[in-house]
């Protein structure tokens, strides 16, 4: 980038940046991590009072690196985008995005440090359970809960997954219990959002306690999307 007739030459532990609207010294200190006095430093004669749209600067860059914690890093070379990244590593766009929040894709800097993910190989889960995809927060004692299973039948299901080091996005096997039989005078139901035993005994012109009764071992404060449940009577309302 010229800016006067000359190619700024920017000293070692730093890179070349070009000013942009409304840049100042404090905006880009704070952008790229760094601090008022060290941009002064780093450029003699440049008067931060008079930053030009196109003037070039250099800004001292060390490398700073993201969490990565299913990945390898990667430093920013010249002419790099994410998008020729994203094939030559073979991930996603979306992937490499996500493995690095903050970042601004139209500004990469040569000796900045991203973070590749790995690509997982897909789950094939066993009969009898179901694939779940890793959210915040999440433990094998609350997805226990969650989906009526136990803590060690998690932990059977996924042989070789290290329970105290879950990560978001990971796809992990949970065990499904079988949909109940349902006895003589009850019809299977499958839980939909927002079903309570409650308004299900309105629907179906039943109640509460006749619902309790068919379906021992069920918790209706714990209803879980997708769980069968029988409701006692004939339903003679379609499901919407």
């Amino acid at each position: 980038m010229y800016f006067y007739g000359y190619r700024q030459q920017c000293p070692p532990n730093t890179v070349p940046y070009t000013i942009r609207a409304g840049d100042t010294y404090f905006s880009i200190a704070r952008r790229f991590n760094t601090t008022v006095p060290a941009l002064i430093s780093a450029n003699p004669g440049v008067d931060p009072n008079f930053l030009q749209i196109g003037q070039v600067i250099c800004v001292p860059r060390q490398p700073i690196f993201p969490p990565c914690p299913e990945g390898n890093f990667y430093t920013i070379q010249p002419g790099d985008t994410l998008f020729a990244l994203a094939r030559f590593f073979n991930v996603s766009l979306d992937d490499l995005l996500e493995a690095n929040p903050g970042i601004d894709p139209e500004n990469l800097i040569p000796g900045q440090v991203i973070c590749i993910p790995v690509a997982v190989p897909p789950v094939t889960c066993p009969t009898g359970t179901t694939p779940y995809t890793i959210r915040a927060g999440d433990t094998f004692f609350n997805l226990a809960i969650r989906f009526n299973t136990t803590v060690a039948a998690i932990a059977a299901a996924n042989p070789g997954v290290n329970p105290n080091a879950l990560l978001v996005g990971q796809v992990i096997c949970i065990p499904v219990a079988a949909p109940p039989v349902c006895p003589a005078g009850t019809t299977p139901y499958t839980i939909r959002a927002g079903d309570t035993f409650f308004n299900l005994a309105n629907r179906f012109n039943t109640t509460v306690a006749a619902i309790i009764a068919a379906n021992p071992g069920v918790n209706p404060n714990a209803l879980r999307i997708g769980q069968v449940i029988c409701i006692p009577g004939m339903m003679t309302q379609m499901f919407f």
